[in-house]
């Protein structure tokens, strides 16, 4: 899986999961409500931003605090393409893997890129690119089954393909 777009905003650490989608924000847990509450707690521009690219970097501990699913999908709603940061809390890791939202995990993160560069980001081989500055950097390779889930838009979408495949094989 490949991504290419600009990054739009640099966060810092520990960003957690309630600044991301506030519940003091959210009116409906639909992909309206979710976008529209994206951020408010910590970058009033970030609406205004993603007009200027689509990936999103941060620090260590992206996403920590809370369990709720909301957090991964507000950013995907909103249309973040991508995010990079030096480290994800476990739970929005695997939420955001389960929704099929593009992450990916580069120490440094922060110090590669800047808003507004250019990036290639291979997920398949963890590859980063700076195509501004002419950079490149490794961030970390996800195991093949957790790749497999993200670039199938999630589990159910993965589910889904699986028994789509097993009733082929049965027609036949």
């Amino acid at each position: 899986m490949k991504i290419h777009d600009k990054v739009f905003g640099v966060y810092g650490a520990d960003v957690a999961a309630e600044q991301i989608a506030s519940s003091k924000y959210v009116t409906a847990v639909t992909p309206e409500g979710l976008a529209e509450a994206c951020m408010k707690d910590i970058d009033l521009n970030f609406h205004e931003k993603l007009k200027n690219g689509r990936i999103m970097v941060a620090a260590q501990n992206f996403g920590c605090n809370s369990s709720r699913e909301w957090a991964p999908r507000a950013l995907m709603f909103s249309g973040v393409k991508l995010v990079i940061a030096d480290s994800f809390a476990r739970i929005f890791f695997r939420n955001a893997i389960n929704i099929g939202f593009p992450i990916i995990e580069c120490a440094n993160i922060c110090d590669f890129c800047k808003e507004g560069d250019e990036l290639d980001a291979d997920l398949s081989s963890g590859t980063i690119r700076n195509l501004t500055q002419g950079t490149e950097t490794k961030g970390t390779v996800l195991p093949e089954f957790l790749l497999d889930i993200m670039t199938a838009g999630g589990l159910l979408g993965k589910l889904r393909t699986e028994m789509e495949e097993k009733n082929e094989v049965a027609k036949n």
